[in-house]
């Protein structure tokens, strides 16, 4: 699969996503290691149904795949969805599939590309996101970045056998800070 740098950072860039990855989403989506921590374990991923996903539910403005500057590896998937325009918001979704990458990094500084270009870039003013409230490794994360929890919505995802409470975090564009796109011209 080639890769093209839209969102260039310091040891990732951000590509945007197309179908001919679907081996390789069907397989992470299929991975309680990922589902269960994106509330999705009780869903099955075929590669039909993945591939129809991704042609039909790419959001041209901000769908990306993460891949690594140091040997082109894709290693996740981070995205803005549900643009409103008119309201200027919209909800980061992101989840990296390569278990070799996780815990080092990797997804803040792919949330700080995206935020940095729907910020700087879309002119959205807020970014909000749900977790699930027992990932306190993600809501590190988020809050890491600049995310704020405004709301739980309580025992609403059922995830082996149990409930568990789903975590409403947002960011607003005043709160942002720092430059992250490494390839920006001005």
């Amino acid at each position: 699969m080639r890769y093209f740098k839209k969102l260039v950072g310091e040891r990732i860039y951000l590509s945007p996503r197309n179908s001919e990855d679907v081996e390789i989403f069907t397989k992470w989506l299929n991975d309680f290691e990922i589902t269960d921590y994106l509330g999705r374990s009780g869903q099955l991923t075929t590669l039909e149904g993945e591939k129809e996903y991704l042609e039909n539910n790419s959001t041209p403005e901000a769908t990306f795949v993460m891949v690594t500057l140091d040997g082109d590896r894709m290693i996740g998937s981070v995205s803005l969805e549900n643009i409103d325009n008119m309201n200027r918001n919209a909800t980061l979704g992101i989840f990296i599939g390569d278990e070799e990458f996780r815990n080092n990094g990797y997804g803040t500084e792919a949330i700080k590309l995206i935020l940095d270009y729907g910020f700087r870039y879309l002119n959205l003013h807020n970014i909000d996101l749900w977790v699930m409230g027992f990932n306190a490794r993600a809501i590190r994360c988020y809050e890491k970045c600049g995310f704020k929890e405004v709301g739980r919505r309580r025992k609403c995802k059922f995830v082996n056998g149990k409930y568990y409470d789903a975590v409403n975090m947002d960011i607003l564009a005043e709160e942002f800070k720092g430059k992250y796109i490494k390839n920006k011209n001005i």
